[in-house]
């Protein structure tokens, strides 16, 4: 009798999935298509920082690079006297100047010039010029050139009080100025014309019998 009192408790029914390898593969193929975009998403990421970094580059390279400056043409403090000939009694003035002179070249290219001529002044009137022969100041250099210069007073100074005053008080102003042409020319193949305008003030003490003060716009 115990056995026939005892209830019979039925197992709750289990979910029945009929297609259980569909519903697998249909997951594995989401993350797929996952995966692939977000490697297409990483891909686009870095073709867009390396179009960036390219236009950098050719921005930077434009700027800097390929971009023509206008070289310096200088008289450079380092020039000297062969001669040094002042006299204050009859105020005049003969000298012979080892004039140094400087082309500063900026760009990434060489510039080559032609033949010009460079005139000193003393106050307006000129005392002396030196011809400087074409040649070429190499790329991110300084061409340094040394030319023979006579400074000599014009007759028609020999009245003028300025050049006593000035001599007397051991100081003769001068003043240079000059045109280089030329061209700069860069990777072989782009060129372009430039012109360096000189237009330098300096000082001769006469004491110490130097060149000093040389400023050049």
């Amino acid at each position: 009798m115990a056995d026939n009192d005892q209830q019979v408790h039925p197992m709750p029914p289990q979910s029945y999935n009929p297609h259980p390898k569909h519903d697998e593969e249909s997951s594995t193929t989401n993350e797929s298509k996952e995966l692939r975009r977000q490697k297409q998403k990483k891909w686009a990421l870095y073709i867009i920082a390396f179009v960036i970094f390219q236009t950098g580059i050719i921005v930077l390279f434009t700027f800097t690079v390929m971009k023509f400056r206008t070289p310096k043409f200088r008289v450079r403090p380092a020039s000297s006297f062969d001669t040094f000939d002042v006299q204050q009694a009859t105020p005049s003035f003969n000298l012979r100047m080892n004039a140094q002179l400087g082309v500063k070249n900026t760009n990434f290219g060489p510039f080559k010039y032609g033949n010009t001529t460079i005139h000193f002044y003393y106050k307006g009137t000129e005392v002396g010029s030196a011809t400087i022969r074409k040649s070429k100041a190499n790329f991110r250099s300084t061409k340094k050139v040394n030319v023979p210069v006579d400074l000599v007073m014009p007759t028609n100074l020999a009245s003028n009080s300025n050049l006593a005053n000035d001599i007397s008080s051991g100081i003769l102003p001068l003043t240079s100025q000059s045109r280089l042409s030329g061209k700069v020319e860069i990777m072989f193949i782009f060129k372009k014309k430039r012109t360096a305008n000189m237009n330098c003030t300096m000082e001769v003490n006469i004491s110490t019998k130097q060149l000093q003060n040389v400023k050049c716009k």
